[in-house]
């Protein structure tokens, strides 16, 4: 027993064989940091940032409408080109921190920009210059034709794009340095990393949970002073949390521009467009040798068959001295190829995204012309209903993690469950039910406001509870539970380790992207629907539009990418999972299995065969 012991002692001392090093590029004790006590100060984090940005995000809207006095298209779409920018500025932070100054570094930098921004919003909606004069019934100006200044809207949105560039180092950063604390190498560490993302959802919606209930409150009763320094106060406090796990978080070492490398094996590919591939590839085309990736603790790419024409860039055309821009090597070119071959999939959740938008713009906007009493004195703020997005979600995700995932890892071998792409397509389908149900409930909300009069009556209740609504929100929080993980942990997974940071980065793209689809969409219809003297669908008076119809659209589009992701599907091949066997007489990394051609709706048998070999 006491050999036992000893031995698991000597174990647990041992140094990470993952590259993991301190901030100072010294190796680390397996037993000293990582693992789930550094995450638990990312986790909490993410927790208090999340109350800080979804402080701002989940209400701006009405801002935007009831304080800036703008329209329900140009404060829709103002919202969603912000949220746009801030899920396409990870792109900028994720290439510094691999290619420059680390994960740890860049997101302390960004934290304090961050910072910034939030304290200078504070500051613009607090100062009585700083915004226009109050409208509506009862003021010097009912009809709202006050608008804001020049100047008042550039220091807003001086502050929201401030804030952007921010979580543009932020975002893609530390969820990666969550995820680098677990050893791939180590038995116990791999386990754990299978159940990160799911708690990181968590953490991220926990905190949006306070956000949408108590924030919003604040916002719409007490005060938007009160409602913004509160997100403040939150995101310092959990910029001090993060820097208090110092100690103990582990760091990956930053490697060469992943977007250098990436265009040196297209030019050189494009280079030799012409030649011809040798006749065994495996062992004709250039690479180095395996001391080389041994001493940098990486693993060895093996040549595989899809997207042949790349692979001419490891072609060997006589020169011993070619230079990076003319011979790559297999591995360089087996990186490139993993981070473009996911770019399809990136590009079938650019509809969902869209339609998670309206979450935080039309779906509010509806809640403003509903009864929104709960008892006879208490009115429930109209973005308070995010706030079901949230539950749902956390009860999702944990029933997927507790229950879902054990009872399917039986029945399949998968140690996932189901395949990342399987758990995607469960959440597009979700989405097509989500804008069926919306687009009926906005018809039936019309209905009530044809019978009663309220047609044409701008700010009029409906007589109809704001929970008429609930159903759709509740669904998103699903949905979420689905695609928005399996998103996350797709594209971290699948990206070679030199480009963790970018190709976590690719999920907040399809988040930015799918904002401004949302804002050329919304203007689009807008514009069409009011051709030839028609009334339009999209009004500022949401009882004279049509908005049951634009769900009806959006219901539509989203079968019909459904479709095109069938077909990405069937032609994605899933990386060769890399069983790094520790051998406790090397201090090297082995690199075992080959790449197998699966189909992506099956569960992938080579990560379960991998699982079952090293657990």
């Amino acid at each position: 027993m006491a050999e036992r012991l000893e031995a698991a002692a000597a174990v647990e001392d041992e140094y990470t064989r993952d590259g993991t090093v301190d901030l100072h590029g010294n190796p680390v004790l397996r037993s000293k940091r990582g693992g789930w006590k550094a995450c638990s100060f990312v986790v909490v984090y993410e927790v208090f940032e999340r109350m800080a940005y979804y402080g701002i995000s989940s209400n701006l809207v009405l801002y935007l409408t009831t304080k800036l006095h703008q329209g329900t298209v140009p404060s829709a779409n103002n919202v969603t080109n912000w949220v746009g920018t801030i899920w396409m500025t990870p792109i900028v932070g994720a290439y510094i921190a691999d290619a420059h100054l680390g994960r740890y570094r860049t997101f302390m930098i960004a934290s304090v920009i961050y910072f910034l921004g939030m304290s200078l919003l504070t500051l613009s909606v607090s100062l009585p210059a700083l915004r226009p004069p109050k409208c509506g019934a009862g003021t010097s100006d009912p009809d709202c034709l006050h608008k804001a200044s020049s100047a008042q809207l550039g220091v807003f949105f001086l502050a929201l794009y401030i804030l952007a560039v921010g979580t543009g180092g932020t975002k893609p950063n530390i969820s990666t340095i969550g995820a680098d604390q677990f050893d791939d190498t180590h038995p116990r560490e791999r386990r754990h990393k299978l159940s990160f993302f799911n708690w990181w959802m968590f953490s991220i919606f926990f905190g949006t949970l306070f956000a949408n209930t108590v924030l919003v409150y604040i916002q719409d009763n007490v005060g938007w002073t009160v409602g913004y320094a509160l997100p403040t106060l939150g995101l310092a406090v959990s910029i001090a949390i993060f820097t208090a796990g110092t100690p103990f978080y582990r760091h990956k070492p930053t490697s060469e521009s992943p977007f250098a490398k990436m265009a040196r094996v297209i030019v050189a590919a494009a280079r030799k467009c012409a030649v011809a591939m040798p006749a065994d590839p495996a062992r004709d085309l250039h690479e180095l040798d395996a001391e080389h990736y041994a001493k940098k603790n990486a693993a060895m790419l093996p040549h595989t068959p899809n997207l042949r024409g790349l692979s001419k860039a490891a072609v060997k055309t006589g020169d011993s001295n070619a230079s990076p821009w003319a011979l790559s090597t297999v591995t360089q070119v087996e990186e490139t190829k993993r981070m473009l071959k996911m770019l399809p999939v990136l590009a079938i959740t650019f509809v969902p995204s869209a339609m998670m938008a309206q979450i935080n713009t039309l779906f509010v906007k509806q809640g403003t012309t509903l009864d929104r009493h709960v008892g006879p004195h208490f009115e429930i703020p109209p973005a308070s209903l995010q706030g079901f997005v949230t539950i749902s979600m956390l009860v999702a995700v944990v029933l997927y993690d507790r229950a879902f995932m054990p009872f399917a890892r039986r029945i399949t071998g998968n140690p996932r469950g189901i395949s990342m792409l399987q758990r995607m397509g469960v959440g597009l389908v979700i989405h097509i039910v989500i804008m069926g149900i919306a687009s009926v409930t906005e018809r039936h909300r019309l209905a009530v406001a044809r019978e009663h009069g309220v047609y044409d009556s701008k700010g009029t209740t409906i007589p109809l509870t704001i929970f008429v609504l609930l159903p759709q929100f509740v669904l998103m929080g699903v949905a979420d539970a689905f695609l928005e993980v399996a998103k996350i942990e797709f594209f971290y997974d699948q990206a070679p380790e030199g480009m963790k940071s970018l190709g976590t980065s690719y999920a907040m793209t399809s988040l930015g992207v799918g904002n401004f689809l949302s804002s050329a969409l919304l203007s689009t219809v807008s514009h069409i629907t009011r051709r030839n003297g028609r009334e339009g669908w999209i009004l500022n008076n949401l009882n004279a539009s049509r908005l049951d119809k634009y769900y009806a659209f959006f219901a539509l589009l989203n079968c019909a990418n459904l479709v095109v992701f069938f077909f990405v599907c069937r032609l994605y091949v899933y990386n060769a999972e890399l069983s790094r066997v520790v051998d406790g007489d090397s201090a090297g990394v082995v690199a075992k299995g080959e790449q197998k051609r699966e189909v992506a709706l099956q569960p992938p048998p080579t990560v379960a065969a991998v699982d079952n070999t090293i657990l």
